[in-house]
């Protein structure tokens, strides 16, 4: 029970990634097992102090807080439209900004605090017809990076885990000569589970960890390997 006693709030946790992460929390002790389920939108200030202050009524606090709620809206570059932009600049990284700081004055207080953001390895080597994913990725990166450099005197890590092609989402839709071909990049030669991104966030969650800070792990079968 690593997270015995721990409290932790995880965004988007209705889609795969985001249940096998806080399923993978819970078995861990966090919360004692317990879960409460909330409905918020994280890309409004209102929404993300409103899902942190129901945390700390119904817990006490806030232990760890996995960044997971993310949304696609892909497109050529010339044909992307503005609205496609700002939605998911809104949610993938502002999101991320907002419940990031909407936790900040209860992790501060206790001294203590877990930040794991949900990247991907298109925040790290781009893919064609996902600028706007692509940039709200990267820039969570560098955004983790700042925050882990303001917030480590006060006993706050901050880490980022940047999945690769996980058997969830877009993946599933994809066509098995597509599926073959993707395979051919993976040393690995094989997609990933919801579960092998959960391992890596309660790895970063726990106190194996606890010297671990504004670093970037891929979670993606050697994909992206240098």
């Amino acid at each position: 029970m690593l997270l015995a006693k721990r409290v932790a709030i995880v965004t988007g946790a209705s889609g795969a990634l985001g249940k096998a992460i806080a399923t993978a929390l819970a078995a861990a002790g966090a919360a004692g097992g317990e879960a409460l389920a909330l409905q918020a939108d994280i890309a409004t200030a209102d929404g993300a102090e409103a899902l942190v202050k129901a945390t700390v009524e119904a817990y006490g606090k806030v232990d760890i807080l996995v960044n997971n709620a993310g949304i696609t809206r892909d497109g050529l570059l010339m044909r992307m439209k503005e609205d496609d932009w700002d939605a998911v600049l809104d949610t993938n990284l502002k999101g991320v900004f907002l419940c990031t700081k909407a936790v900040t004055r209860t992790m501060l207080k206790a001294r203590y605090g877990r930040i794991i953001n949900i990247g991907s390895v298109s925040g790290l080597v781009g893919v064609a017809g996902q600028a706007n994913y692509s940039a709200a990725k990267a820039g969570m990166i560098g955004f983790t990076r700042a925050t882990a450099r303001e917030l480590g005197s006060r006993g706050i890590t901050v880490n980022c885990v940047a999945p690769g092609a996980i058997e969830a989402g877009l993946l599933l839709e994809l066509n098995e000569e597509q599926r073959t071909a993707y395979l051919k990049q993976i040393p690995l030669e094989r997609f990933g589970t919801p579960e092998d991104v959960a391992s890596a966030v309660l790895f970063l969650a726990g106190p194996g960890a606890d010297y671990v800070t504004g670093q970037t792990l891929p979670v993606d079968g050697g994909l992206t390997m240098q």
